[in-house]
């Protein structure tokens, strides 16, 4: 049986294994206001100057790309209850710009999982991450480590290991 994704702990994941997910229509007012505040080069924030541009039209700022990518995966993959986090993304790349009309999907590709020695009650995944439109083309690639718990170290919510490794209810000064 497999674990849906956002139900999972970090025993879950299999190297190898590929997940598809999400449907995020780019609009060119989202564009705009997005590269106005955050990235304000003129072909992501004037359709004249960027007809003008080597993109031959107004594109997506890539961080706006991996903004909806990340709302993506906080939607649709990262676990609510074993997420912890990332220490950080490698190999970023806009592989091809995104237009306003463009649908956007991500794709998610288990590379590796380590669990951690120094705290057995986690470990890291290392996933490939690619946005893709709406014609299967990769448009934003990244590999990102996700750090998660494991289901066989999580004690219940209101317990807590005591001196000698039982687990006793936890209390909290007053």
């Amino acid at each position: 049986m497999t674990v849906p994704p956002r139900e999972r702990y970090f025993e879950d994941y299999r190297v190898g294994e590929t997940l598809e997910y999400g449907d995020y229509e780019i609009t060119e007012k989202e564009i705009v206001e997005f590269a106005t505040r955050y990235d304000p080069q003129p072909f992501h924030i004037d359709k004249a100057a960027a007809a003008r541009s080597l993109f031959g039209g107004l594109i997506a700022s890539g961080w706006m790309t991996g903004s909806v990518m990340m709302r993506m995966m906080v939607e649709n993959f990262i676990p609510t209850r074993s997420g912890l986090g990332s220490p950080g993304l490698d190999e970023i790349r806009w592989v091809q710009p995104v237009r306003p009309g463009d649908r956007l999907r991500v794709r998610v590709t288990i590379l590796e999982t380590v669990r951690s020695r120094s705290k057995p009650d986690r470990g890291s995944i290392l996933a490939l991450q690619e946005g893709l439109n709406q014609r299967g083309e990769v448009v934003m690639r990244m590999k990102g480590w996700g750090m998660y718990l494991c289901r066989d170290r999580i004690l219940k919510v209101d317990e807590q290991p005591s001196s000698d490794g039982a687990a006793e209810p936890h209390r909290t000064a007053s």
